[in-house]
């Protein structure tokens, strides 16, 4: 399968264009995919238990499998996704032309939530900086999916981040269970980010992180002594990449290690979104792996 190069991706002007054509990308990986359909009859009914209404058993698919099952109701099958969007200045950050993290990321979000609504789901969308910038609950009716696109669009004003304090203000406003799925490039003490991802999934939540990376942040790609800006603090650093490469990929390992431990800890699915990697390509591999589990689902 031909995936769409993802800095052709972002020349698209109109993010709901974006998204559809990723949407549209992925409905036909998905459909040549040996996953397709894998999990539809466990995400759409349950089995059959002692003191249930014979009446609401689906005979048919009892005829075809020999068990019984019941159709979920409504509000047992929809499913409710809040977005939890970084706005921080570090995802501006683009080592190649017109492609920077936010633009992935917002592609990403905006994706997810027009495939999710096309499927019956809600989507909402919470971002934040250095603190809460705007909270939209999970919806799904007609407009909604317009407005979550105009606040995707919106240019982020944040100096820095204050993820500690920014997800302990979203996770106050989560009164119902459902997936909460957060994209951001974790710029921030893992300590931080633990005690509040802990506590999402404590409450309940099924939660998905997206680590939003540029190839650059993870291979250190630069070559030429430059003079590198913080995008965050504004202090300056003159940077000789030869040798500054070593140190600089043993700590990017270390951090990634710690956060890939937190959420082994709190049962939170960790998924690498690398802005270089076709957006198609990164969601059929994280709908692969979450086939039949908790999470996002494919009908």
């Amino acid at each position: 399968m031909t995936f769409l190069d993802p800095a052709a991706l972002m020349r698209i002007r109109s993010l709901e264009l974006r998204a559809r054509v990723v949407v549209e990308g992925l409905w036909r990986g998905l459909h040549r995919s040996p996953y397709h359909g894998f999990s539809v009859e466990f995400t759409e009914y349950r089995p059959y238990v002692k003191g249930d209404d014979p009446r609401h058993v689906d005979w048919k698919v009892a005829a075809r499998t020999d068990r019984h099952y019941i159709k979920k109701y409504e509000d047992e099958t929809n499913l409710r996704c809040q977005f939890l969007l970084d706005h921080s200045r570090s995802m501006q950050f683009g080592s190649m032309a017109g492609l920077r993290k936010s633009d992935y990321a917002a592609t990403l979000v905006a994706t997810l939530s027009y495939f999710l609504m096309q499927q019956g789901d809600a989507a909402g969308l919470s971002t934040f900086g250095q603190h809460l910038d705007e909270h939209i609950p999970p919806r799904n009716r007609p407009g909604h999916l317009r407005r979550l696109l105009v606040e995707l669009e919106k240019p982020s004003a944040h100096a820095t981040t204050a993820l500690a304090t920014s997800l302990a203000s979203i996770t106050d406003l989560l009164r119902k269970r459902g997936l909460v799925m957060l994209v951001s490039d974790l710029i921030a003490p893992v300590e931080h980010l633990e005690s509040q991802l802990g506590l999402l999934a404590a409450r309940g939540h099924d939660v998905v992180l997206f680590h939003i990376m540029d190839r650059a942040e993870v291979d250190f790609t630069f070559t030429e002594a430059a003079q590198f800006r913080s995008l965050e603090g504004g202090s300056q650093l003159f940077v000789d990449p030869a040798a500054a490469r070593a140190g600089y990929l043993e700590r990017h390992g270390a951090h990634l290690k710690k956060i890939r431990d937190v959420c082994n800890r709190h049962g939170i699915r960790y998924q690498a979104a690398i802005t270089d990697v076709p957006l198609e390509k990164l969601l059929l591999d994280y709908l692969k792996e979450t086939s039949g589990k908790s999470g996002l689902r494919v009908n």
